[in-house]
């Protein structure tokens, strides 16, 4: 959604932002919201990826492959269901807070 009007209007496709909302305007190029989508989500899904692995390996003893078998497709499933929904929050955030690029300030 649009941070500023609200019209589902952020997405072009399932995770390419448009370039402006067609309903009030913003352009969507002037925010830059890089990898943080990506590393908040290997991070905390990373977390729960590796804490249910040990779970698992405690109370059943698997073999290798079988742990290959079930976490790396639940990691690579969880992130891309969950990476349009960080982008369009973390472009919400910078969007609120007016987050610019950082300027160093001269004071004299």
């Amino acid at each position: 959604m649009c941070p500023r009007c609200g019209a589902k209007t952020l997405f072009r496709s399932y995770l390419a932002y448009a370039d402006t909302c067609s309903n009030c305007g913003l352009d969507f190029r002037d925010f830059n919201v890089g990898d943080g989508p990506v590393v908040f989500l290997t991070l905390g899904i990373g977390t729960i990826v590796t804490i249910l692995a040990l779970v698992v390996e405690l109370a059943f003893e698997p073999s290798f492959l079988i742990h290959i078998l079930l976490w790396l497709p639940l990691t690579l499933i969880m992130t891309v269901l969950t990476l349009r929904i960080a982008k369009g929050w973390l472009l919400a955030l910078e969007f609120r807070n007016k987050a610019r690029e950082g300027r160093i300030r001269k004071d004299e």
